[in-house]
C-alpha cells in the first residue's frame, strides 16, 4: 500500500494504482474523456492533466502511477490552465452544433466546456469536416464531432472481442472508421454509444425523437436472456423511447447487449393487440373484457365436464413474469389439471431434478474460474454478457473448453474444442468423463456404461485441461438443454463436475428459466400432468397460451400448430397479433414487461422485481390480473389477490429468503443406462434459435431485424454435401422434415460436422419444419 495526498486529503491505495484511481476513491472529480474504468489506459485526450509536486510539467492522472509520498493538485492554477489549454484544442475543430446534437444535455464535452472552455474561440481558420460512416442500423455517426478518445476502438478490441473500428491518419487528418465495406455487427455494439463522450456515435433508432431532458427515467429488468440485466427505461408521453444500462457489477456491470438495448422498438410495434377478440363464425370481432373472459370460463367448464380436466393444458414462455406463471399454474391445478409447462423448446423430459436448474454459482464468480467446459451453446448470441465475462477470464489465463455442434467464432481463446453432430455430443462428453476419471485416478459412477469407450485425443486434451485447474466449472448451454438426449448430457456433466470438484450449472434460456420452476409451471406435484412435448404429440381439447407463439417458440413448431388446430378452445394471451389468429378462438391483449409489475429470477437465482414504466396500451391488461379474474369466474379458490405484491408473497414468502434452498441442479435418480449413439444414416438438422428471434418482443424490434444477425435463414452444409448436390452460393435447396418443407438459400460451411444441415428455428421461413434437431432431407430446389 502507498500513501499520497490529493488536494490536501490523505489516502492509502494499492501499489500500481493511478492518480485517477486514488482521486475516484476520494470522490475528487478529475475531468477526462478517454479514461474509462473498464477499458485500458490510452491517455490520448490529455484532459486529466494534474499538477504533481516536483514534476516539471502537468501529468495525465489516468496514466501516472502513484508513488509513496506523492502530492497531487487537481484544481491548482497550473492544473486548471493545462486542462483549459487541452479543452481549447479539443474545440478547435468541433462543430459546436449542440442544439441539433442528440447527445445534447448528456454530453461530457458539453459539460466540461462550461467549466474549462472559453467564452469565445481564438481559432479563425477553417474547421475540418469528416465524412460520416455507415456503421449499420443501430449506430448513427457524426464523425466531425469525434475527439479521438478511442473508447469505441478499445471497447471493440477489449470487451466485444473484435476490432470493428480503428483510427487512421495523423494529426487533424486522423479519423475513426470501419474496415472497407464493413459495418459494426457485434452483439454488444450499442455500448459504444454509451462510451462515446461526445455526439459522434448516437443511437440510430432514437435519433431526433426526443431530448434527454424530456425523458422520465425508470428502473426495470430485461425480459430476454437469463442474465436479468438491469435497465433504465426512458419514457416520454407514455411511450418507451430508449433503454440504457443501469450499473450492477454483480450482473451486467455497466454493459447491455443490443437485444436488451434496442428491443424496446417491439413494444411500440404496429402488431400490438389492443382489445380482446373473439372468433365468431370464422371472423374476428372485438369484444369487451367481460364478454371474452366469460366465453373462456364457459368453454373451460364445458370441456372439463365433457372430457375431464386432463383435456386442458397451458403453455407459457419463460419470458413471462414470475407472478403470471404462478397464477397460470394455480388456475390449471384449480381446474384439476397438471398439464402446464414453460419448457417449450425442450424435447427430452426424462431428467428429474431435485430443484430448479441454475448457474450453480454467482454470475460475478465466473471471472474467478480457471478451467471451464461449455457444452452445447451458441455462447456469444445466446448469452452475450456471460460470454463477455468468460472472454475477460480467458484473457487472464482461464482455459475455456468447448463441445458444440457448430464452430462459430466466440472471440476468445478456446483452449480445446470438439465440434460434432448433435447425435454425437453424448458420446463426446462421455469420452471426456472417462478420460477425466483416468487422469484423476478416481472411480466414475458410470464406469460400466463407459467401459467400451476409447476417448479420442481431443477428449483427452479437454480432460487434461480441466483436471489441471483448481476452480473449474461445467456449463450446459441452450443447445444442450434442448438436445434430444439432454438428460444424458445432464447426467454426464454432473458426474464430470463431481469428479473435478467443480461447479456445475446451466446457462438459462430466458429471463425466468429458473422462475418457471419456482412458480411451479412444470407438470410435477398434485395433480401431475403432461409436459409440453406430450401435450402437443397427443393433442388436448383446450390450450391456454401465455406469451406463446407456438409456431416459433416450440421445439417442433409443425407439431405444435397441428395440435392447436385440433383443439376445441385455444386462448392466446399475448401482447401481439400473430399466427394465433389462424388457430385460436380468443385473443387477449396482455401487457409486456414495461406495462406491468413483475419479477424475474435470473440464472444465478436472484429474484429481481420491477414496476411498469408506462401505462398499458389501450385495453391491454397485465396478465396476472387477467388470470386472477378468470380464476374468479371459474369459481376457484385462492384468486383474491388485490396487488402483485400479494401474488409475489405467495411464491416468495419472506421476500425469497429460502430461494437458494430451492435451487438444485442434481438429478433425483440415475438415468444413464448406456451411452447410446443414434444411427448416423440420415442428415441431422441443427436448428439453433437466432439471437433476434428468441422472443416476441425482439422479433418485432425493427432495427434489430435489419442487422446481420437477423438476416433470413439459410441452409448451411459441409463441403462434402455441398459438392454432392453440385451447389453454388445463391442456389436454393428444399428442406423436408415431417411432411413439412422450407426452401432456403444454400451456403457452404466446412466447419460443420458431416451429415448435418444448419437451418435456424424460431423463424417464419422454417416454421413448417419439424424438430430443432430431428432428421431432415435435402434436395436441390427446382
Amino acid at each position: 500500500m502507498l500513501d499520497l495526498e490529493i488536494d490536501g486529503k490523505q489516502i492509502e491505495v494499492k501499489e500500481g494504482s493511478t492518480i485517477m484511481d486514488a482521486a475516484n476513491q476520494l470522490g475528487i472529480f478529475i475531468p477526462h474523456f478517454c479514461y474509462h474504468r473498464k477499458l485500458s489506459i490510452a491517455a490520448n485526450c490529455r484532459m486529466c492533466l494534474v499538477q504533481v509536486e516536483k514534476a516539471p510539467k502537468p501529468l495525465p492522472a489516468c496514466a501516472t502511477p502513484v508513488m509513496g509520498g506523492m502530492k497531487v493538485f487537481t484544481h491548482s492554477d497550473e492544473a486548471v490552465n493545462a486542462q483549459k489549454g487541452v479543452m481549447e484544442f479539443l474545440l478547435i475543430n468541433h462543430p459546436l452544433d449542440c442544439p441539433i446534437c442528440d447527445q445534447g444535455g448528456e454530453c461530457l464535452l458539453q459539460d466540461l466546456a462550461v467549466g474549462y472552455g472559453g467564452s469565445s474561440s481564438r481559432y479563425e481558420e477553417e474547421k475540418r469536416v469528416v465524412a460520416d460512416k455507415n456503421l449499420g442500423p443501430l449506430i448513427a455517426t457524426d464523425m466531425t464531432r469525434c475527439i479521438h478518445c478511442t473508447r469505441c476502438v478499445r471497447f471493440g478490441q477489449e470487451i466485444a472481442g473484435i476490432m470493428e473500428l480503428g483510427m487512421v491518419g495523423r494529426g487533424e487528418h486522423a479519423e475513426i472508421l470501419t474496415f472497407v465495406g464493413k459495418t459494426v455487427d457485434s452483439e454488444l455494439s450499442g455500448n459504444m454509444i454509451d462510451l462515446c463522450p461526445v455526439g459522434a456515435l448516437t443511437s440510430k433508432p432514437f435519433r431526433y425523437t426526443a431530448r434527454t431532458w424530456e425523458l422520465s427515467r425508470r428502473k426495470s429488468i430485461s425480459p430476454h436472456d437469463s442474465l436479468g440485466s438491469n435497465l433504465i427505461v426512458q419514457v416520454k408521453d407514455n411511450r418507451v423511447m430508449r433503454v440504457l444500462p443501469r450499473d450492477n457489477e454483480e450482473i451486467n456491470e455497466c454493459w447491455l447487449s443490443d437485444k436488451d438495448r434496442y428491443s424496446y422498438e417491439g413494444l411500440n410495434s404496429e402488431e400490438r393487440l389492443t382489445r380482446p377478440m373473439l372468433k365468431q363464425d370464422g371472423e374476428w370481432k372485438e369484444v369487451e373484457w367481460q364478454t371474452a373472459l366469460e366465453f373462456i370460463a364457459e368453454g373451460l367448464k364445458r370441456i372439463r365436464a365433457t372430457h375431464g380436466a386432463e383435456a386442458i393444458g397451458a403453455l407459457a414462455t419463460p419470458h413471462s413474469t414470475l407472478e403470471e406463471l404462478y397464477l397460470l399454474q394455480k388456475l390449471m391445478r384449480g381446474l384439476g389439471s397438471g398439464n402446464v409447462d414453460f419448457r417449450l423448446r425442450q424435447c427430452d423430459f426424462s431428467a428429474e431434478l431435485q430443484g430448479a436448474p441454475w448457474l450453480g454459482m454467482k454470475i460475478a464468480e465466473i471471472s474467478q474460474l480457471d478451467r471451464v467446459l461449455v457444452v452445447g451453446s451458441m455462447l456469444r448470441k445466446d448469452h452475450p454478457l456471460l460470454s463477455n465475462r468468460l472472454r475477460q477470464a480467458a484473457k487472464r489465463g482461464t482455459h475455456i473448453n468447448l463441445i458444440n455442434a457448430v464452430d462459430d467464432a466466440l472471440l476468445m481463446k478456446i483452449e480445446h474444442k470438439v465440434i460434432v453432430a448433435p447425435r454425437e455430443m453424448v458420446k463426446t462428453l462421455a469420452e471426456v468423463l472417462k478420460a477425466t476419471a483416468e487422469a484423476k485416478n478416481k472411480p466414475c459412477a458410470f464406469s460400466a456404461q463407459l467401459a467400451a469407450l476409447n476417448p479420442s485425443q481431443e477428449a483427452r486434451r479437454i480432460a487434461e485441461s480441466l483436471a489441471s485447474g483448481n476452480k473449474a466449472a461445467v456449463f450446459l448451454g441452450n443447445l444442450a438443454q434442448n438436445h434430444p438426449q439432454s438428460a444424458a448430457l445432464h447426467a454426464l456433466a454432473q458426474e464430470l463436475a463431481s469428479l473435478l470438484g467443480a461447479k456445475f450449472g446451466f446457462f438459462g434460456e430466458a429471463a425466468n428459466s429458473v422462475g418457471g420452476y419456482i412458480a411451479g409451471v412444470v407438470p410435477f406435484g398434485t395433480p401431475a400432468g403432461k409436459h409440453a412435448k406430450a401435450m402437443l404429440e397427443d393433442p388436448l381439447k383446450a390450450y391456454l397460451l401465455l406469451n406463446t407463439e407456438v409456431e416459433l417458440d416450440c421445439h417442433n413448431p409443425r407439431e405444435a400448430v397441428a395440435a392447436m388446430r385440433k383443439a376445441e378452445l385455444v386462448v392466446a394471451m399475448s401482447a401481439y397479433r400473430h399466427k394465433a389468429a389462424e388457430y385460436a378462438h380468443v385473443l387477449l391483449p396482455i401487457a409486456p414487461f414495461t406495462e406491468t409489475a413483475g419479477t424475474f429470477i435470473n440464472t444465478e437465482g436472484r429474484a429481481q422485481s420491477f414496476n411498469g414504466t408506462v401505462k398499458p396500451l389501450a385495453e391491454t391488461r397485465p396478465a396476472w390480473k387477467v388470470l386472477r379474474v378468470l380464476g374468479n369466474l371459474l369459481g376457484l379458490a385462492g384468486f383474491e389477490q388485490d396487488s402483485i405484491e400479494q401474488v409475489r408473497a405467495e411464491i416468495l414468502p419472506d421476500a425469497g429468503a429460502d430461494l437458494a434452498q430451492r435451487l438444485d441442479n442434481r438429478l433425483r435418480r440415475q438415468i444413464l443406462a448406456a451411452v447410446e449413439i443414434p444411427a448416423a444414416d440420415g442428415l441431422q438438422r441443427i436448428g439453433e434459435v437466432p439471437v433476434y428471434s428468441a422472443d416476441a418482443i425482439v422479433r418485432r424490434a425493427a432495427s434489430l431485424q435489419k442487422t446481420r444477425d437477423a438476416r433470413a435463414p439459410v441452409a448451411w452444409m459441409p463441403g462434402v454435401l455441398y459438392e454432392r448436390l453440385k451447389l453454388r452460393d445463391g442456389d436454393k435447396v428444399k428442406l423436408t422434415q415431417e411432411q413439412g418443407s422450407a426452401t432456403l438459400e444454400a451456403r457452404r460451411d466446412d466447419t460443420l460436422p458431416q451429415n448435418c444441415v444448419r437451418a435456424a428455428s424460431a423463424h417464419s421461413m422454417t416454421a413448417e419444419l419439424g424438430a430443432m434437431f430431428g432428421e431432415i432431407t435435402l434436395e436441390r430446389a427446382t
